[in-house]
């Protein structure tokens, strides 16, 4: 079913109570706690879909109306919009900040830093399957002595996307993909030299897209694109690992002829270069299989998916967050709203993935993966057994990938990426491009861009 997600086929099912395994909202009817004389506890949460997201919206309202039914204790005040860090602060001091709150992984670290989220550490042991969570998604939601204020919800990290077929032709095993640029470098020249217009390696270049892919390469070469010291953030891409990533591009392109004439790319290029069959692998994470599959009518048994080479890769997703003013009855309920909704522990995910099979849904991509453990064992045992993509495939991915360190986005990145984007441009269109001197003069633009940066 094109257009139609596997979160907004779950997000209408029908609900499953589990609020057997957490503590009971209670408190004192007093109106600070929230709760009123009947012992109904009310929770404001954003993340509701606008109105021009008709389906999205319906079932995220179909959805409250199922957990207050199955929550008779706790009734949600839904709203729209996530996190607006430019007016996060005034809507705090004004009251407004909802009880439970959507941010990026991005975000924690400073919300924390300035105090204004909610410690929950005295309530997350009553959270089903808790213990787990995947302790690195879980470190993005702590402070310094471990302390947590809030759950991820949602997680992605850039890998390979490849195109099996094409290494089956240019003589490379598809189920060994490259574990090293090297590696990737070779593999790159081999299936270019097919020809017939064939691609080896393709990457982004502009809509900050360049930067962002080049950021991730460069985390996967041990470097880091911002660092931050006495509260102050500095550029520092320029660098070895700046260097080595944006020489390795340009070896591909100008010495292997490996990456095509056609450049300054974005995703939609590359997705229909890999759709047409003539693109052999590309960063990118597992989101895009579905893309390609549905978009260009292709099969999922032509793509293969392996981690990014080297010792880290960029990474992001999504949680929620607590008012730093929220009663304990608030955050109680709101963990429960928040465990209900979006963390698909393994006593759901059978029904779940049964109806999201029957509606089409891919089953079996190898993320989102919150948890660790023998839950996440559960959930995969589960996905196998209702996996409509070939679980098989994405094995490489999901093996090395555990290995890898994964580092979410600089502070100010889009305006970072815009920065780099043009780095990489001149790396892919100007043989003779001065690399040391192009990322000097980025880094003194990034310096300007990162003074703002809290």
């Amino acid at each position: 079913m094109p257009g139609i997600s596997r979160r907004q086929v779950l997000g209408s099912a029908t609900a499953v109570a589990l609020s057997a395994a957490l503590t009971a909202c209670g408190g004192s009817g007093s109106s600070p706690s929230g709760v009123d004389k009947n012992g109904v506890v009310t929770i404001s949460v954003n993340g509701m879909p606008a109105k021009t997201q008709a389906v999205d919206r319906k079932n995220f309202l179909e959805d409250v109306k199922a957990f207050e039914k199955s929550h008779p204790k706790i009734k949600i005040d839904a709203r729209e919009g996530q996190m607006d860090p430019k007016t996060f602060a005034a809507k705090l001091a004004g009251g407004q900040l909802e009880d439970v709150y959507y941010v990026y992984f991005t975000d924690p670290a400073g919300l924390i830093q300035r105090r204004q989220g909610a410690d929950i550490s005295a309530y997350v042991e009553d959270v089903p399957y808790f213990e787990d969570i995947d302790p690195a998604l879980m470190k993005v939601f702590e402070d310094a002595g471990g302390r947590t204020y809030g759950l991820p919800t949602g997680n992605y990290s850039l890998g390979l996307l490849y195109n099996r077929a094409l290494f089956t032709k240019a003589g490379l095993d598809p189920d060994k993909p490259p574990v090293t640029w090297a590696e990737v470098r070779a593999a790159a020249k081999r299936i270019s030299a097919l020809g017939d217009g064939t691609v080896g390696y393709a990457d982004y270049s502009k809509n900050n897209q360049g930067g962002w892919h080049l950021t991730s390469w460069i985390y996967s070469v041990g470097g880091e694109v911002a660092t931050e010291r006495d509260g102050k953030w500095k550029a520092a891409f320029d660098s070895d690992a700046g260097h080595q990533a944006l020489q390795a591009l340009h070896d591909m392109r100008w010495t292997d002829r490996s990456m095509g004439t056609r450049q300054l790319l974005e995703i939609a290029d590359v997705q229909k270069m890999m759709g047409s069959g003539k693109l052999g692998m590309y960063m990118a994470g597992p989101d895009n299989i579905p893309t390609i599959v549905k978009q260009f009518e292709r099969e999922y048994e032509e793509y293969g998916l392996t981690a990014l080479p080297g010792t880290a890769t960029l990474g992001g997703g999504d949680g929620f967050m607590f008012n730093p003013k929220a009663s304990p009855e608030k955050i109680r309920a709101g963990l429960q709203w928040v465990q209900w909704k979006y963390l698909r522990s393994p006593d759901r995910e059978a029904v779940d993935s049964k109806r999201a099979k029957a509606a089409g849904v891919p089953i079996g991509l190898p993320q989102p993966r919150l948890f660790a453990g023998k839950a996440q064992a559960e959930i995969d045992r589960i996905h196998s057994r209702y996996a409509n993509t070939p679980v098989r495939n994405y094995q490489p991915f999901v093996e090395r990938n555990a290995q890898l360190e994964t580092k979410v986005e600089p502070p100010n990145a889009q305006q970072l990426y815009t920065v780099l984007d043009g780095v990489m441009q001149s790396v892919l269109t100007k043989e003779d491009a001065d690399i040391d001197a192009l990322l000097a003069e980025a880094a003194k633009k990034a310096d300007s861009i990162l003074a703002s940066a809290k």
